[in-house]
């Protein structure tokens, strides 16, 4: 799995890089509806800082800001969940297949270097200024 393609996936919202559902449920190669069944059935296992479905109005800004979403999913009643690095790694133990424990381990090193590139980032930043 490719990580630059995970990476284009996270989102920066509420101050937190998150993934929708929709791209997990692709990821795992299972149906959206299947993923949010899943977790439905779990929540006590995804507070609000793993887990927060989106306003309608973060949803609207989302879409507008973002080229890659489907059509199918930009105009779809449903409002969709966002999923922090601590909601994903909650997702393996929900999913429980080879291919979630794989894909898992993918978006894990996409967060670390996300996070490794913003401490590179400030630290350039304080050495400009």
């Amino acid at each position: 799995m490719n990580l630059q393609v995970i990476q284009q996936i996270i989102f920066n919202i509420r101050g937190q890089r998150v993934i929708l559902d929709l791209n997990l449920a692709q990821l795992y190669k299972v149906e959206t509806r299947a993923l949010k069944q899943a977790v439905k059935r779990n929540i006590d296992r995804f507070p609000s800082d793993f887990m927060f479905e989106l306003t309608k109005d973060e949803w609207k800004e989302l879409i507008t800001n973002c080229d890659n979403l489907p059509d199918a999913v930009k105009f779809s009643p449903a409002l969709p969940f966002a999923f922090t690095e601590q909601g994903v790694a909650m997702l393996s133990t929900v999913l429980r297949s080879e291919r979630a424990i794989k894909v898992n381990i993918e978006i894990m090193r996409a967060f670390v270097i996300l996070r490794k590139m913003a401490l590179q980032y400030g630290e350039l930043w304080q050495k400009i200024n």
